[in-house]
């Protein structure tokens, strides 16, 4: 035990410092005199009567229930009210077992609907109302339900990352969360009506918390325009959790007494791998995942043989740096209280990533055998998260135990203590080898102003591995950020040892390939970024709606030996139209040292300094036609060589049963001498047909010569009840070289979502 607590002790002693330090800083930060919720507040009702979700809003209840209307606009602009003929009126009712939630959404008839499937990519981009419910009124997590005039749902969980719209970083909204919840929508010339039943066991609240967080947002497409109940300043998406009004309860909402949710699932499958020489084989699996409320806001998942056969596959990339790619985590279980884990470090530097577990360096599956996580709110300021997770050995490599706890604190309005601590353990035979491990844990602090204008952080850990010393093993990261209306800053250092290993988190830059020798080097570096932006926003009645000069400076260097990484100057000019279309121009200027050889085309190219200039420009035509586009170009120098992309995005709405995409991008790669030349083709067509809310047929293409391979994942699914689902997914995969087969799958997969 001593051992160990002198591994932690620089730990500690150095976080408590910092702890201390910004603590001291931010006790002299004022809060504004009186918030959003002082003035923005629904009081809800119980009713007695019962109410039928057919979108109609015919029941008593909805009569005498106290209305949310006047809302503002949001984007694009955030100064004055909006038109009333875009106006939304919401109104809330309640039993014992449901929150009701009743809209009127006025305006034409002529809806954008780009999709009849759950959750689907173009949500957003069409006619959508959503309420954000934060039960624990603490602005760190919430619950987000959409819906659309054609009854088409979406639901996320929101945390709270403060996110600045037209970043793209949208990181604090998890859309892959789903949970069985009612609806109906009825239309007419001038308005749809919505009915929502929200089951109290599906929400994480207390049963004496009688102020929840609310707020409400309306996209309106033909306008492109955002309206929001509590005002969000226009540089903030509308899912802000900094800018809630209130829910107030007339009596502290129904205790859940039981609420278990069992989903078993059975499977089949045929399987064909000709890459290795296998016959064609064929199996059955079964399953379960289950949920346990151990109370109101704390949740257990347990899975058992879980399978992710209907998960959609990757949308792959062209990578033209030296470094690994990062894809999302689109696996059910690991998304629901995911910001808990995941959000420690920076990007690109994580010391957590849950595609870690249960998947190879390839993506392929590893078997995972059983887990379990229990996440939520201890009390109104502390929430937890645990995950214990066993896999199976495969493919002549060992099973593993993975084990990571994560607590995070409330403190002020919105700023949090959090502290991790992750580890991964070799099984064999169903025993933990002590001889194979690695663990990493850290505590960061991070502050947020209450309207997340203002933020600052800062973090220490360290890693502790069986083969390496305990030197050089640390990792942290400090920086800050502000925002308003036309100005956004925000930079950040980082940097990790030479001997920190995060065997369950994502920091590419320490792995640098040897292409001559076939070797890679496990080296520490320091990260720094800093970008910095202003836009400018015309008058209201403008065909225009935004300028916006943005830069930014990235700089990598060996943590030892101070060599030089990558050196990058970003500067880009952006112009948004109100008819949703864009048009960006830009230019970088890049300093890259390859530390060993690396290969891009025919022979490595040697290790040195490359300086190159590239300029681009992205044209986006309005997405609110039924046939859209994305064009894009860039020239210039890369390492030693030339290089010219060209980018294609097209898109072709049926309305609202199917959607047709292509996507294609092309890199041609000139270098000098015998380093040779290479075309990188990567052609993405989607096809996605809609026979109802519930039936549907999703095919993805993927043709990639940079992985040498071409993709096929088809996938039918039929929602027969809330949840509950039957899959038929075909997946093929050719090499593009030689045009052979590597390997194919049929799975038909049947799950059933019960509920105890």
């Amino acid at each position: 035990m001593m051992p160990l607590i002198r591994n932690f002790l620089p730990l500690i002693t150095k976080s408590a410092i910092a702890l201390i330090l910004l603590t001291f800083l931010t006790s002299a930060w004022s809060q504004t005199s009186k918030t959003l919720q002082d003035q923005y507040q629904l009081h809800i009702v119980r009713t007695g009567e019962a109410i039928r979700i057919d979108g109609r809003l015919d029941e008593q209840p909805w009569q005498q229930a106290e209305s949310a209307e006047n809302f503002w606009m949001s984007f694009p602009v955030d100064d004055e009210r909006a038109p009333a003929d875009i106006q939304t009126e919401v109104y809330f009712t309640y039993d014992d077992q449901y929150l009701y939630v009743g809209a009127i959404c006025y305006g034409p008839d002529d809806y954008v609907i780009k999709s009849l499937k759950r959750d689907n990519l173009g949500f957003w981009e069409g006619d959508a109302f959503s309420i954000l419910l934060d039960p624990v009124n603490e602005r760190t997590n919430a619950f987000s339900f959409a819906i659309n005039p054609a009854n088409v749902q979406s639901d996320a969980l929101v945390n709270g990352t403060t996110m600045r719209r037209g970043t793209g970083n949208f990181s604090g909204i998890n859309d892959a969360w789903d949970n069985k919840w009612f609806s109906a929508v009825q239309t007419d010339t001038d308005r749809w009506t919505v009915e929502m039943a929200i089951p109290f066991r599906i929400l994480r609240y207390k049963s004496n918390q009688t102020v929840w967080g609310l707020n409400f947002a309306r996209g309106e497409p033909r306008s492109n325009s955002w309206h929001t109940w509590s005002p969000v300043p226009v540089q903030f998406i509308s899912m802000d959790l900094g800018y809630t009004g209130t829910l107030i309860w007339d009596q502290p909402p129904p205790a859940v007494k039981t609420n278990i949710s069992v989903i078993p699932y059975l499977s089949a499958s045929s399987q064909n791998n000709p890459e290795l020489g296998e016959p064609t084989s064929t199996g059955f699996s079964a399953g379960v995942d289950a949920k346990v409320a151990v109370t109101s806001s704390l949740n257990l998942d347990l899975t058992v043989n879980p399978d992710f056969s209907q998960v959609e596959v990757d949308q792959q990339v062209t990578n033209l740096t030296t470094f690994d790619v990062l894809f999302p985590e689109r696996r059910l279980f690991f998304l629901e209280n995911s910001d808990l884990f995941s959000d420690f470090g920076i990007p690109p530097m994580r010391p957590f990533f849950s595609r870690r577990i249960g998947l190879d360096e390839e993506g392929n599956t590893i078997p995972i055998q059983y887990g379990l996580r229990l996440s939520g709110n201890i009390n109104k300021d502390l929430r937890i998260g645990l995950m214990n997770m066993q896999t199976k050995g495969f493919n002549d490599q060992p099973g593993n135990n993975y084990t990571s706890l994560a607590l995070h604190r409330q403190m002020f309005k919105r700023s949090v203590i959090r502290g991790y601590f992750h580890n991964r353990q070799g099984t064999s035979e169903q025993s933990l080898r002590f001889d194979d491990y690695n663990r990493t844990a850290g505590l960061e602090f991070n502050f947020v102003t209450q309207d997340g204008s203002t933020r600052a952080f800062g973090g220490y850990g360290k890693s502790f591995s069986d083969h390496v010393s305990d030197r050089n093993n640390s990792f942290y990261n400090i920086g800050g950020g502000y925002d308003n209306r036309t100005i956004s800053v925000y930079s950040n250092l980082a940097g990790v040892g030479d001997n920190y290993y995060a065997d369950l988190g994502f920091i590419p830059t320490q792995e640098h390939y040897d292409a001559i020798k076939d070797t890679t080097y496990h080296l520490g570096f320091n990260h720094l970024f800093t970008r910095a932006s202003y836009t400018y926003y015309p008058e209201k009645d403008g065909k225009i709606i935004s300028h916006t000069w943005y830069f930014n400076h990235m700089r990598d260097w060996t943590s030892r030996a101070s060599e030089l990484i990558q050196n990058s100057f970003r500067i880009n000019y952006n112009i948004n139209w109100r008819n949703t279309s864009m048009f960006l121009v830009e230019m970088t200027q890049q300093l890259n040292q390859l530390l060993y050889p690396f290969n891009f085309a025919d022979e490595p190219l040697p290790s040195g300094k490359y300086h190159y200039l590239t300029l681009g420009a992205t044209y986006v035509t309005d997405q609110r036609k039924l046939f859209s586009a994305l064009l894009g170009v860039s020239t210039g120098g890369f390492y030693n060589g030339k290089r010219n992309q060209y980018q294609l995005t097209l898109s072709y709405r049926k309305q609202p049963w199917g959607k047709f995409d292509l996507n294609f991008e092309q890199n041609n790669l000139r270098f000098p001498e015998d380093y040779g030349e290479v075309n990188l083709l990567l052609i993405g067509p989607r096809v996605e047909i809609n026979f109802s809310n519930n039936l549907s047929w999703t095919t993805f293409l993927q043709y990639n010569t940079q992985d040498d391979n071409f993709n096929i994942n088809s996938r039918f699914q039929w929602r027969y009840q809330p949840m509950s689902d039957i899959y038929l997914v075909y997946t093929d995969n050719y090499a593009v070289e030689y045009w052979g087969p590597k390997n194919r799958a049929v799975v038909l997969k049947v799950n059933y979502w019960l509920n105890l």
